[in-house]
């Protein structure tokens, strides 16, 4: 017996990705309903084999729906999500909104996957930030092993984590470069993206970082353990899809790179490739479609004690928020909403 399932937000970059994966992954779907806005009633969407027409979001009922996978924007999640969590329908938000809420677990199945049974709270589990989840998967185990102080990392991050406005933003500018007749100014970033990089995600705050970095601080501590020490700085970069992540860690024992490799290679979640010779190591044109976190570039850091880095890369469309969120379905059915 499977499940009534929800895909809100099913004609966007996310939402289609969850309906990929969950098809791709066999959840036991016995109902499926794909929600968008109003203006989007009525569009089609694949899953699996099925050809599926969006709903109206607002004149949705959930009663009766098991979960329901919100890849919208905090707006509509504020105003729905609370609607479907108090008909009985659990909800996996993909936003911001309940990310920092003491009373909604925030979860990565491989990092902290018994955080899931906090959803009787209040029916919500939140999703984390694309450049946190995948961030998480490569420190949870190494954390285990040596307990990590400190992480410094720097992200360059693709520009479907802006949505299809960035996306195209990127395919009309880089068009424009070798048409000089079309200008295309910037508009979704703050400054050209094509053949440029632009250190700045979301607003600034007071301190001088930007929000995206505030959330990396946040998320590591609630995922992983509030006392780590984490320090970033967020970069977006002409590429499509695909994050990657340069992490810079100092843990309170030793930790051999050979040890750390070992360790990463036998991690859920994790594939390690890192061979010291042209081209061995991935980047983020080779993750895309794929549900790993790929770690390259293991190396011991000799500037301080207890010092280790790694280059890690992932589909920030998959891992970064529609795998993430499936997954979280995935444990949520086998520990809390067993059916057959």
């Amino acid at each position: 017996m499977g499940y009534r399932v929800v895909v809100v937000g099913a004609t966007g970059n996310v939402g289609r990705e969850m309906l990929n994966i969950l098809a791709e992954r066999e959840f036991p779907v016995d109902e499926i309903a794909a929600l968008a806005s109003r203006r989007s009633q009525g569009t089609e969407v694949s899953f699996g084999d099925q050809t599926l027409k969006t709903k109206d979001l607002a004149q949705f009922d959930f009663a009766g729906w098991d979960i329901a996978l919100f890849a919208v924007g905090s707006e509509a999640t504020k105003e729905h999500a609370p609607r479907a969590a108090k008909a009985g329908c659990v909800v996996i938000d993909n936003s911001s909104l309940y990310r920092y809420d003491p009373d909604v677990p925030l979860v990565v199945p491989e990092v902290n996957a018994d955080a899931v049974m906090g959803y009787t709270k209040k029916n919500i589990i939140a999703n984390p930030n694309c450049s946190t989840a995948q961030m998480v998967v490569a420190l949870k185990p190494l954390h285990d092993r040596a307990r990590i102080k400190r992480v410094v990392v720097a992200t360059y991050q693709s520009v479907s984590g802006a949505g299809k406005e960035g996306m195209d933003e990127l395919w009309d500018q880089t068009k424009s470069i070798y048409n000089p007749v079309t200008d295309v100014p910037a508009a979704k970033f703050t400054k050209q993206i094509a053949f440029n990089v632009i250190p700045h995600i979301d607003v600034f705050m007071e301190d001088g970082s930007t929000k995206e970095e505030w959330k990396m601080v946040a998320e590591t501590k609630k995922i992983i353990d509030k006392s780590i020490k984490v320090h970033a700085t967020c970069v977006r970069v002409p590429v499509f899809v695909g994050h990657s992540e340069a992490v810079n860690v100092e843990f309170e024992d030793f930790l051999d790179e050979e040890e750390a490799r070992e360790i990463l290679r036998e991690a859920p979640g994790i594939m390690v490739v890192d061979k010291r010779e042209d081209g061995g190591y991935v980047t983020p044109v080779e993750c895309v479609g794929d549900f790993a976190t790929f770690v390259s570039r293991i190396r011991q850091d000799p500037t301080i004690d207890n010092g280790l880095s790694f280059w890690c890369v992932s589909d920030n469309l998959r891992k970064g928020a529609a795998l993430n969120a499936v997954q979280i379905a995935e444990v949520l059915g086998q520990r809390a909403l067993k059916k057959g």
